[in-house]
């Protein structure tokens, strides 16, 4: 590769490009794989209440635990939007790095919180700055080198977030009994950075104009091309990037309101047994990294609205089945479903912004589509904390998510479609 930004023909381990490139793929996965254990909280939050009453003396409510879960995605989607340019200037090799070691930080230093407080700013800001920074440059790589099969490799790239549960809960489940609470942040952080600084060492851009062998731009149509190419100003000029904010912002609240309080859930509202909730956390990770891959598959295949209107159609079904009959199997199903469903808009969204709004600004203007995805991190858990305090239980957090399903799926229909510009580019 010539520099951090571009590759010069010569890809790693000396491959042609078009087959070099499933290499960054495979890179962007094991990254996100490991920037993805904070989707493991939900199995932190009853050893960091007690840790923090028993141990400390202090008290804490199910939303001060929750607090450093939700910073830490606000604060990722933020620093997205904010740094999109630098992975242009910088290129993605030095960008994810140093995102990499923040992110090892942000754990290694919220094993020495004192305080929710401190946490959130510890784990919160310091590890969501790091994810954001890191999440960013490997989607970037991924949209960039695939544009002619765009969502399966952005799926593919995603992936590894939205599997990590699978790994890192029951990991960490281990870790926390072993060793403690605190002592698990710390081994977290220290596995985070020795993992992913080698891996991002290859990743670059494509050089310029390069395109796969025998792929042209395609002519018009919605979904499998690229409709115009829109600089971040011309994009919010748009009824299509309202659209696609506002149900990435609703996706986001359902799932990550899910993710965020799948423990506790069967604990305390099923009254299963910790163990068995430990590892259907682990097992809801399955639909969510899988749930990236699918649902990136079908927005190429289908297109970004389409695949929209599913996901709002099965968190539905999925909300008012929990919400009517709470029991283990409706729950497994359910939750399963909450998780899948979140991890395709983690998909959708920025396939969807790549094919509306095209790559050429693409890593500033999936910033701003992603920051849905921090208002979401903000408004989903702690909407379900509310719930939980006001009326001691989570039971009502599904009629909410039922109704703003049935929203998302409305504004889906009526918006979310590929804009037009007068000068189109086509092959």
């Amino acid at each position: 590769m010539q520099d951090n930004r571009t590759g010069d023909g010569a890809s790693p381990g000396g491959m042609p490009l078009d087959q070099g490139r499933w290499v960054l793929v495979g890179a962007g996965l094991v990254i996100n794989l490991c920037l993805g254990a904070v989707y493991s909280w939900s199995v932190f939050v009853g050893p960091l209440t007690d840790y923090f009453s028993l141990q400390l003396g202090q008290t804490v409510t199910t939303n001060d635990v929750l607090m450093p879960y939700s910073v830490i995605l606000a604060v990722f989607a933020v620093t997205m939007a904010l740094t999109g340019r630098y992975v242009e200037t910088h290129g993605p090799r030095k960008i994810t790095i140093a995102g990499c070691i923040l992110t090892g930080l942000g754990w290694l230093l919220a094993s020495t919180a004192s305080s929710t407080l401190l946490l959130s700013v510890l784990f919160g800001v310091i590890g969501g700055i790091g994810i954001g920074i890191a999440y960013g440059a490997t989607v970037a790589v991924a949209a960039r080198w695939f544009p002619d099969r765009r969502g399966l490799a952005v799926g593919l790239t995603v992936f590894g977030v939205g599997f990590s549960a699978f790994i890192t809960a029951n990991l960490a489940g281990y870790l926390i009994a072993a060793y403690g609470v605190m002592s698990t942040f710390r081994i977290f952080g220290i596995g985070i950075i020795m993992v992913t600084v080698p891996l991002a060492l290859p990743l670059a851009f494509p050089p310029e104009g390069w395109r796969p062998a025998g792929w042209n731009l395609p002519v018009a149509g919605e979904g499998r091309h690229v409709t115009c190419e829109c600089n971040r100003s011309e994009m919010v000029k748009t009824p299509a990037f309202y659209g696609l904010w506002t149900c990435y912002f609703i996706g986001c609240i359902a799932g990550l309101m899910a993710v965020s309080i799948s423990k506790p859930v069967g604990t305390d509202l099923l009254q299963i047994e910790t163990g068995l909730a430990t590892f259907l956390v682990g097992f809801f990770a399955i639909f969510n990294g899988s749930g990236r891959l699918v649902f990136g598959v079908l927005t190429d295949r289908l297109n970004p609205r389409n695949t929209a209107m599913l996901t709002f159609a099965l968190i539905a079904l999925a909300s008012l089945a929990m919400w009517q009959v709470p029991v283990l199997g409706v729950y497994t199903i359910a939750f399963a479903v909450l998780w899948g469903c979140l991890g395709g808009w983690l998909a959708i969204a920025p396939t969807a912004t790549a094919s509306y709004f095209g790559t050429g600004d693409y890593p500033r203007c999936y910033g701003l589509v992603f920051l849905a995805f921090g208002a979401g991190a903000i408004a989903g858990p702690q909407l379900a904390g509310f719930i939980r305090t006001t009326t001691g239980t989570y039971l009502g957090v599904f009629p909410w998510v039922f109704v703003m399903a049935i929203i998302g799926f409305l504004i889906a229909f009526i918006l979310m479609k590929p804009p037009e510009q007068k000068n189109q580019r086509t092959g």
